[in-house]
């Protein structure tokens, strides 16, 4: 049996424990797959990032501030 999926919950642990998601983590969080993520980096059309090393992260207020400037619809104040 799966556990249900609690993307807010662990995203919030994440900012408390550790505020930089790998791609991997960062693309599952915007329902995108990893290689989306990384041609998005590439062409500058994605959430900010920074290469740690050899290894690409994203600060989750960075992906946060990426996914709220992209909402559509709604009341936006």
């Amino acid at each position: 049996m799966s556990e249900p999926d609690d993307t807010g919950s662990r995203a919030q642990q994440a900012r408390a424990i550790c505020p930089f998601l790998t791609t991997k983590q960062t693309a599952f969080h915007l329902g995108l797959a990893p290689s989306t993520l990384k041609g998005m980096r590439t062409e500058g059309r994605g959430p900010v990032c920074r290469l740690h090393g050899r290894a690409w992260y994203y600060h989750i207020n960075d992906i946060e501030a990426w996914s709220n400037a992209r909402r559509k619809g709604g009341d936006h104040g």
